[in-house]
């Protein structure tokens, strides 16, 4: 095959320009996202429970949410984590494809049909749910040219100053 091509240069060019135009028409018709969805969609509800330890909060209050949250549409898997100082955090991993905003829609009204069988004072701290991307956009790295700046003081500097920059 390769003396054919060494021998006919001009079929070498043909075969060339053929590709390169396939190229550009495949280039051209296929869709290119910017940020393509290569992580499933996530929500998060948390509780808070003032005063209550995690074995408290895994007895009283994770049950009865995570059995009204267990089922919701294009529900892949769900985790939750109860701490000692009083905060329960059930996340929903969805189905790759799914609208989170719907998603997160899905599972407030699920959460909405369970809060009369949580604890007053759950309630009155409030239950919360968030849809989360947990895709990386970006990486930000802050370094010091003379190495003066230590890495405490740079956490600062950027909790300070650039994160509530880039969140607004």
């Amino acid at each position: 095959m390769l003396k054919k091509i060494i021998k006919r240069p001009v079929l070498a060019t043909v075969i060339s320009v053929l590709l390169v135009i396939l190229g550009i028409v495949g280039m051209v018709s296929l869709p290119i996202t910017k940020f393509p969805d290569i992580a499933p969609p996530t929500v998060m509800v948390t509780a808070a429970y003032p005063g209550a330890n995690a074995e408290t909060i895994a007895r009283s209050v994770a049950p009865p949410l995570e059995n009204a949250i267990n089922g919701v549409e294009n529900m892949d898997y769900i985790t939750s984590t109860a701490s000692n100082d009083g905060t329960l955090s059930i996340t929903v991993i969805f189905k790759l494809g799914t609208d989170p905003d719907q998603a997160a829609i899905n599972v407030q009204n699920r959460v909405a049909q369970v809060t009369n069988q949580l604890p007053a004072e759950v309630i009155q701290a409030g239950i919360t749910t968030v849809k989360r991307q947990n895709s990386m956009i970006a990486m930000v790295s802050l370094t010091s040219k003379d190495g003066t700046m230590s890495d405490l003081f740079l956490e600062n500097y950027a909790k300070i100053n650039i994160v509530p920059e880039l969140k607004g």
